[in-house]
């Protein structure tokens, strides 16, 4: 009996102790979580933008801005934007803005040229409203990755000038689930990821990694879909459709189409050999001449203002490809100023001080729209696979592509499309804007795709009410409106 009573007695001693411990651990973590809460929202009060040198008075919506460390070890420090929707933000999704390149920032990109808040002003002087901006539909979410792009930075040198497409993609997932810890109303929104360009690498590769993490993440994610516009897809369907865009719209000759085809074996990795480089360098030189390539149907800007020849973007190359079909960075309309008064407004000290960006001149260079310097390590051939991954899993997919971009055109994006044998469900049409054709698209068992009229590279810089009027059908999961004749 005194045996039994002991044991007893131990077991009682047991849980009691095992009770505490776990009520001391749980009170830890709750002290943890408690003050985590706390900081983040004492950060997030100080990310807040109350106003931006040179932004017009009549602006109604909230502002926040700052920096994510997506590695603490290390030190890599993300930079975003968001703009709340000035009416009922609170209903509205939550869309991420990705900018490509790889080198290009969004805010440099996407929110000064296309479709942010504002434009900037002549000269990087002040800032107009953009009537055209996403804000009218949703909160948006700018992002500058990787690191050494805009201003986002790492502690370790190296890493500002060298990236690739596994650590972009995961530091913008650690930079998504540590964000909304600091904007928790967000964690539950609808949520979508669209850019354009590269980021026809970074959004496929970020929402398939979501996708993976939530089947055992606590915090889940709740991604509805993504949109990309004139993406580098595959590297073989992107390299011939350009070629044979060249020859449709009487870029080249018949014979250099036949020589490019001859010589630039694209389904090799290491592409090419240098008759396919003199071959394309022909191409572009001689036979495609001095237009913007991004826009192949805008006027030439002859001179600068100095009177010296105008620098052409199309020219500028990187040595991050074998490939000179996809040694390309983000272009715009060499006749828009928009870049240019970029570079110098966010380079003032007083912008970067009140967005809380480069505060302690943490950056050893000046910020650029596109840094063309940056190495890239690891680069998919294809992203095709994660497309098929995407729709299994029933995501929302849709690729558009301006019908007037010559560097990744709408050829190559409708052969890798094709190349998936996606069944039809609404052929192709031609899809409005009140009364005029704004593009064209068809609809498959998973993807839509869309053209916009008009439009090059970066496609609401020259139709940015065509581009709102497609953004708002997708948000809502609706077919582009046909002819208001017939319909």
């Amino acid at each position: 009996m005194e045996l039994r009573g002991e044991l007893g007695s131990s077991r009682t001693w047991f849980w009691l102790v095992a009770l505490l411990f776990a009520y001391a651990s749980f009170t830890v973590k709750s002290v943890e979580s408690t003050n985590q809460l706390k900081d983040e929202f004492v950060q997030r009060a100080a990310d807040r933008v109350k106003w931006l040198p040179g932004q017009p008075a009549s602006f109604t919506f909230r502002q926040y801005a700052g920096y994510v460390n997506v590695e603490g070890d290390i030190g890599r420090h993300l930079f975003y934007y968001l703009a709340e929707s000035p009416k009922n933000c609170s209903g509205k999704p939550l869309v991420l803005w990705l900018n490509g390149g790889p080198g290009c920032s969004s805010m440099g990109n996407g929110w000064a040229e296309e479709l942010g808040p504002f434009h900037i002003t002549e000269n990087g002087t002040g800032l107009v409203l953009n009537t055209k901006s996403w804000i009218r539909y949703a909160n948006l979410l700018f992002l500058d990755s990787p690191t050494g792009v805009g201003y986002s930075y790492s502690d370790n040198p190296e890493e500002n000038h060298s990236g690739g497409d596994a650590r972009t993609a995961e530091d913008s997932y650690t930079f998504l689930i540590r964000w909304l810890e600091r904007f928790p109303e967000y964690k539950t929104r609808d949520f979508y990821i669209t850019g354009e360009s590269y980021a026809g690498h970074y959004i496929p590769q970020l929402a398939a990694l979501i996708h993976e993490r939530n089947k055992d993440a606590e915090l889940k994610i709740n991604l509805k879909g993504i949109m990309v516009g004139n993406p580098s897809t595959d590297n073989y369907y992107d390299s011939i459709g350009a070629i044979d865009y060249w020859l449709s719209h009487a870029m080249i000759s018949p014979k250099t189409h036949d020589d490019l085809h001859r010589a630039c074996n694209f389904t090799d990795p290491n592409c090419c050999s240098q008759e396919c480089n003199d071959k394309y360098y022909y191409a572009n030189q001689v036979e495609i001449g001095g237009i913007d390539s991004y826009n192949v149907n805008s006027p030439s800007c002859p001179s600068a203002d100095d009177g010296a020849p105008q620098k052409r973007r199309r020219l500028t190359q990187s040595s991050r490809s074998k490939n000179p079909f996809l040694r390309v960075v983000a272009g715009y309309d060499p006749c828009n100023s928009y870049g240019y008064n970029a570079d110098i407004y966010f380079n003032r000290k007083d912008v970067q001080k009140a967005l809380h960006a480069n505060v302690s001149g943490e950056i050893p260079y000046k910020w650029m729209s596109c840094n063309t310097e940056i190495s890239w390590t690891d680069q998919a051939l294809s992203v095709l696979p994660l497309y098929e991954e995407l729709i299994k899993a029933g995501y929302r997919i849709w690729i558009y592509s301006g019908d007037n971009d010559g560097v990744v055109p709408i050829t190559g994006t409708l052969y890798a499309i094709e190349s998936l044998n996606l069944p039809v469900t609404v052929p192709w049409y031609a899809w409005y804007t009140k009364t005029q054709v704004a593009g064209r698209c068809q609809f498959y068992e998973g993807i839509t795709l869309i053209t916009v009229r008009g439009a090059g590279h970066e496609v609401p810089l020259l139709q940015p009410s065509r581009f709102l009027s497609m953004f708002r059908y997708f948000l809502v999961g609706k077919e582009l409106p046909g002819d208001p004749i017939y319909t």
